[in-house]
Order: C-alpha cells, then structure tokens, then sequence
C-alpha cells in the first residue's frame, strides 16, 4: 500500500512537471511567433496599391489581378518564407503577415494561405491559435471588419459573416466558402476548428 502511495506521488509530479513543461513551451512558441511577425510585417507595409496608381494621361491604371484574376499571387521572401500579404482584423487588434503556402513548420511562424485566392474571392487563412495570432478569433461578430492586403498594396476589405465550429476532417466544408475570405484556427483542445467566413464589400 505504502509503494503504491509513492507510485501515485511520482506519477503526479511527473505529470505536473510535463504540465509545467508545455505552459513555458507554449509561452515561448508564442513569443517567438509575436516577434516573427513584427518583423514579417517590415517587410511589407508601406506599399502603394497599383489600383491608386495612374499612367501617364492621369487615367487609372487597372490592376493585374482584375485583368487576371487567375494569376498567382505575388510574393516577397523574408527570412526564406514567400509571404502573399497582410491580413488585418481591427476589432482583436491583429495585423499580421501572410504566408503564401502551409507547410507545418511554417505555420509555426505566421498564419498562412490554406487555399484559393484573394483575386478569385475565396481565400482561405489559417493560423495557430497562439496569443499573437488568431487565438481571438472566436470573438469577432457579425460585421466587423477584416482588411487583407497583397505585397503589392492591393486592398481586398470584408465583413464577418458568420463563425462556424468545423471537425478537423471537414476539408470540403472549409475551402467550398466563394464570397470572400475565411479564417480558421484550432480550438485549445485541437478537436475543432474556430473558422471565421467573411464577405467581401
């Protein structure tokens, strides 16, 4: 009885050593993240949109994804990462750059395009849920407005939608969205996913 007691007092205190092990992990992870994406964000802010330019004639010069909306996206490399953008999302006060493909490690360090486009009006943004980037999602509402910007300082603006809850596996569910923009990003216990569909203006 008296081994079995110390057994118990060792596995607890493993266990709340592992616990403590993950809380500074996911600390740090999220530090890091805070950091990368401060200076991701450098790199691409302050760019003119070439739907505000004009030719020589002073008339509008039309952007190349109207003309083309199948084009790839356009990318700027920091850091050995291609990023499409910014994606900015007042109400959490988010702004933070995105990458142009997932792969798992990147997503460790910036939200990422899951799918589509921004020129064919159904890009999808995925993110962890680390403080710094979409762990907030879930308090958008209906309304609020989200700003994505390309390298190129194109500007696609949108209102929330809807917020819907999506099992893992719901691939289908997540990219079939074609009237804007969606967000998503795991719940704390990874089971779910928080996805944010928001419609064009």
């Amino acid at each position: 009885m008296k081994h079995k007691g110390t057994v118990l007092i060792i596995s607890g205190a493993a266990l709340l050593v592992l616990s403590l092990g993950l809380f500074v992990y996911n600390i740090a992870s999220d530090i890091i993240a805070e950091r990368r994406a401060s200076d991701a964000l450098s790199a691409l802010k302050d760019r003119k949109g070439t739907d505000e330019r004009v030719d020589a004639a002073g008339e509008k010069i039309i952007p190349d994804y109207i003309l083309n909306p199948e084009m790839d996206m356009p990318v700027i490399t920091r850091d050995g990462i291609d990023y499409i953008g910014t994606i900015s999302l007042p109400t959490i006060n988010k702004q933070l750059p995105v990458a142009s493909v997932l792969t798992m490690p990147i997503l460790k360090q910036t939200p990422c395009r899951y799918n589509g486009s921004a020129y064919l009006n159904n890009m999808v943004i995925a993110a962890h849920n680390y403080r710094s980037y979409f762990r907030d999602l879930q308090e958008l509402a209906a309304g609020d407005p989200v700003v994505f910007t390309d390298v190129e300082g194109n500007t696609f603006r949108y209102r929330v939608a809807e917020t819907q809850v999506l099992s893992p596996t719901a691939i289908d569910e997540m990219i079939e969205y074609t009237e804007g923009l969606t967000l998503f990003t795991c719940t704390v216990s990874g089971r779910a996913r928080v996805t944010v569909r928001c419609k064009a203006e």
